[in-house]
């Protein structure tokens, strides 16, 4: 018994010796906290006040080293609530945003969740108030969309572009699912895309998107156009943006655009300014003007705030 006990600890011994040391990589924590406090003034109604947490995040990601040269990719993230506690449609604490798992190698990647669209993300950092009142969900677009049941492929690189598809599972016999398609180049500082949703959230809507983007010494330009097509009727929207980066720490930026895509004759107006507190941290400052046919949703909005990267 002694012998054979002996055997099978030599026996043992290679494998003991490479798993000790295998090294498992532990998942990055991330996360951030933007929050404004904002003057709103309604052209038809009283002005008041408000304080905003805007999509402020903690999330996990991580990668995995897979046989045959591949890497597994995941990740876990959550909306938190930063002046309320809640989040206000749903009444809950943490909201789901980009949450997948998936594989990547020289055939590019595959993730599958809920994440943002390709449609969606051709907005590249063409929105400069992104997450804020500006923000071209709010008059521009209805196709910022992030969708579960989700599943992606994303190209390789191909001499700068890159080609991603989502096909959207729609879990249901009487919905059609969706897709949403984009295709983006990048070459140094110029940024093109395209992008084409179909039936995404089980509608039967087309939509349409060209953005571009062009950064030049401390100059920053960009431009949006998007055209949604629902039963035959057509609706257009565009939008431009500027920044300025004074110097290392001060960057100004105006933005403007419209669209009958939310509503007939919407237009949206915003100026900022951001000052750099840290690598990972700014204050900033902002007035935006939306006005549009219908005047009860006209208004100016006028804030600050603070956010933080970690």
């Amino acid at each position: 018994m002694k012998k054979l006990a002996l055997s099978l600890a030599v026996a043992a011994a290679p494998f003991i010796a490479q798993a000790e040391t295998i090294e498992i990589e532990k998942p990055s924590f991330y996360g951030k906290l933007n929050v404004t406090q904002e003057f709103v003034q309604p052209e038809n109604a009283g002005n008041y006040s408000q304080l905003n947490s805007n999509a402020s995040r903690l999330g996990l990601k991580g990668k995995i080293a897979l046989d045959h040269g591949l890497t597994g990719i995941y990740q876990v993230e959550y909306e938190v609530n930063a002046d309320d506690g809640t989040e206000s449609k749903s009444g809950n604490t943490l909201t789901q945003r980009n949450t997948f798992a998936g594989v990547k190698g020289e055939f590019g990647e595959v993730i599958v969740g809920m994440f943002d669209t390709p449609f969606k993300a051709t907005q590249n950092k063409i929105d400069l108030f992104n997450d804020l009142r500006g923000d071209i969900k709010n008059v521009i677009s209805n196709s910022e969309n992030r969708e579960a049941n989700s599943v992606q492929y994303t190209s390789p690189n191909m001499g700068g572009a890159v080609v991603t598809v989502d096909h959207i599972n729609s879990e249901d016999e009487d919905t059609n699912n969706g897709l949403s398609a984009s295709v983006a180049y990048t070459l140094e500082d110029i940024y093109l895309a395209a992008a084409y949703d179909n039936e995404v959230e089980g509608e039967t809507i087309n939509a349409y998107r060209v953005v571009g983007q062009f950064t030049v010494d401390a100059i920053q330009l960009g431009a949006l156009w998007e055209s949604q097509d629902t039963d035959g009727e057509s609706k257009d929207g565009w939008l431009a943006s500027a920044q300025l980066k004074m110097n290392s720490t001060v960057a100004l930026k105006a933005q403007f655009g419209f669209s009958d895509i939310k509503t007939e004759g919407g237009s949206t107006f915003s100026l900022g300014a951001d000052y750099k507190l840290a690598k990972t941290a700014k204050t900033f400052v902002y007035v935006t003007q939306e006005d549009s046919d219908d005047e009860s949703i006209n208004a100016t909005y006028i804030g600050g705030g603070l956010e933080y990267k970690f």
